[in-house]
């Protein structure tokens, strides 16, 4: 007998479909079967009236740190925190230790998130070996493995030559390159943004110009190779500006933008709380400005958490030497609608939209759709609900989040990946 699971009487959304309406769910042996009104008994029913259903929401932009500092994050544990989050599919990034740069490394981390059994877990590999910028990492190896795509995420690739070599390469087998976009020549040292704070914070600052002249060279780059581009979490009205550009020109760069790069700014280091750390750092308020006015005009293709967990120990050293990095993952949905919604900025399906479809057509990954005979990965969501964001209650293993206390509203009840139900509260 079929393995049969109806959800019924939901707002359905499925911006790939362009569908926005009240309707059902049925998924059959662990795909989607049909969406409309369903007049049929199932094995399983779950009532979802008052809720939003859409496609498994996907976050391109994760660190659960294994291998090599497990005690931060392993991937059964982010993976748990994922599927709480609402994410049927998440992307980690290679800088772990050792990095992932290779066809033995991406296929470990491929394995290990099929042992968690809670989300589809994917992976990007390293652009250059080890990290350092200098030798091209094994990215056709990597790629045949399953690489989703390629970055030295955690700092960018410093020496053009490299990065056009690097485009050349993956242009190959038709994979995204992604960057860190900053120039260390305009703030290698620096913990935070270069400006007025900064100074009478006295700590040494990022400019701006670290981003946007490596996102600069890196356009250029794509003129000549026509690889397919991803800008890493942008944070600068600079950076908005030249993705602009390069969208008018039909190259095929994409971007993204993370939670604390809305709703935070550079005056939260005022107190020198590394919780707010971060890399790229806090902007300014007009920054954030321009980061929302992107979304709404459509120029962001990705919404992602950028979940970096860091220990407890790690996160109490003073702002110079503690590491950079937010916990995110867990309430990223509820922080994606007090940036986004409740301002109106964007209205639920170009938030769907943000974190489903278009991050799938980013990383080529046959997901975040709910078209028929697709995989039934399914997050359920009720919009209304209000809630306390308590990190003590965290899957993750680290808790270095600075939202810890806030008010926020939508709470992820179900998430569904292959027809089965991963999390429910």
């Amino acid at each position: 007998m079929a393995n049969e699971l109806l959800i019924k009487n939901g707002r359905v959304i499925d911006p790939a479909n362009g569908v926005d309406k009240k309707c059902d769910v049925l998924i059959v042996d662990g795909f989607v079967a049909e969406v409309g009104r369903i007049d049929k008994q199932a094995k399983d029913i779950i009532d979802a009236t008052g809720k939003i259903v859409t496609p498994g929401l996907i976050d391109m932009h994760v660190h659960f740190r294994e291998p090599g500092d497990e005690e931060e994050e392993t991937i059964a544990s982010g993976s748990a925190a994922a599927v709480a989050a609402g994410f049927t599919s998440v992307v980690c990034m290679p800088n772990t230790k050792p990095p992932i740069q290779s066809e033995t490394d991406v296929e470990y981390i491929h394995r290990k998130g099929r042992q968690a059994r809670k989300t589809h877990v994917y992976t990007m590999g390293c652009i250059t070996k080890d990290s350092e910028g200098i030798e091209l990492a094994e990215m056709g190896f990597m790629a045949e493995a399953g690489a989703v795509g390629f970055t030295d995420d955690g700092g960018g690739v410093q020496d053009p030559a490299v990065m056009l070599r690097a485009m050349k390469y993956v242009t190959m087998f038709d994979k995204v390159i992604a960057q860190h976009c900053q120039d260390d020549s305009y703030g290698k040292d620096g913990v935070m943004n270069a400006g007025y704070n900064s100074t009478v914070l006295g700590l040494p600052g990022i400019d701006i110009l670290a981003e946007e002249a490596m996102l600069w060279r890196d356009i250029q780059l794509v003129k000549k190779t026509l690889v397919r581009y991803h800008a890493q979490h942008i944070s600068t009205a600079g950076s908005v500006e030249l993705i602009r550009q390069a969208k008018k020109m039909s190259l095929p760069v994409t971007c993204e933008v993370t939670p604390h790069h809305l709703l935070l700014t550079d005056d939260c280091c005022a107190d020198y709380d590394t919780n707010f750390k971060v890399n790229p750092p806090l902007r300014t308020a007009s920054d954030v400005e321009a980061l929302k006015e992107a979304i709404k005009e459509g120029l962001v293709d990705a919404l992602v958490s950028d979940h970096a967990p860091h220990l407890k120990s790690e996160k109490e050293l003073e702002f110079l030497a503690a590491p950079f990095g937010i916990a995110s993952l867990e309430c990223a949905l509820s922080l994606y609608v007090k940036a986004l919604i409740e301002p109106k900025v964007i209205d639920w399906p170009q938030l769907i939209s943000l974190m489903t479809n278009r991050p799938a057509q980013i990383i080529k990954i046959d997901k975040g759709t709910l078209s028929k005979g697709k995989q039934g990965d399914v997050t359920i969501i009720n919009p209304d609900f209000e809630y306390t964001i308590d990190t003590s209650v965290f899957r993750s293993k680290s808790c270095n989040c600075p939202y810890d206390g806030w008010k926020v509203k939508a709470r992820v009840e179900k998430t569904i990946v292959g027809g089965e139900v991963r999390f429910e509260i």
